[in-house]
């Protein structure tokens, strides 16, 4: 069997063809994660709607995470707050690239409807999503996050409450431990990476 003969025009079209399918597929491709990216941790979670979430599909643009549990009545409350005033110091096309993700401490509490009632109660809009997982994600997302926490026999958390900026691949370039009020320097980095 003799294979069919191509002219050069042929050949040209052919090879332009495979190079133009090389280029398409190289574009459906992600570019690797940076080995210091939050995203290469892939847990189960859960957020307040019910919905499966992926940490990466935060990828491409600026995130405030931060932990917490819904039963707390001191410290969570300040973050909430401190992350609602910190995104309303922004300018409005910043403010709008933002995401924020925060993953409860107590997943066996927060349940999805919990979630949903934190979210409600704290005028979280569709920019914030609840987390929930397993306890080892949870202990693993902490770590990532420079978080800490214990579960005291009366059920409660004794835990830091620090609020991590990540950039759009999910590095974390800046936190900040101030509640209740500006931190002027915070607010710089999360306009700055927006």
């Amino acid at each position: 069997m003799s294979l069919p003969a191509f002219s050069r025009r042929d050949m040209l079209l052919l090879f332009g063809a495979a190079g133009a399918l090389a280029t398409a597929r190289a574009a459906e491709t992600p570019a690797a994660l940076p080995g210091d990216s939050i995203y290469q941790f892939r847990p189960q979670l859960v957020d307040q709607d019910g919905r499966t979430f992926d940490l990466a599909s935060m990828r491409g643009r600026p995130v405030l995470a931060s932990m917490f549990y819904s039963a707390c009545d001191m410290v969570c409350p300040l973050i909430f707050e401190t992350i609602a005033h910190t995104l309303k110091s922004l300018k409005p096309p910043a403010r709008d690239r933002i995401h924020v993700a925060m993953v409860t401490f107590d997943p066996a509490h927060d349940t999805v409807p919990v979630l949903k009632d934190t979210a409600l109660r704290h005028g979280c809009d569709a920019h914030w999503s609840l987390l929930r997982g397993s306890d080892a994600d949870v202990r693993r997302f902490a770590a990532l996050l420079g978080a800490q926490y214990r579960r005291l026999p009366s059920g409660a958390y004794n835990h830091s409450a620090a609020i991590g900026l990540l950039d759009a691949q999910g590095r974390i370039v800046r936190r900040t431990g101030t509640l209740g009020e500006d931190d002027p320097a915070f607010v710089a980095a999360v306009q700055a990476v927006s």
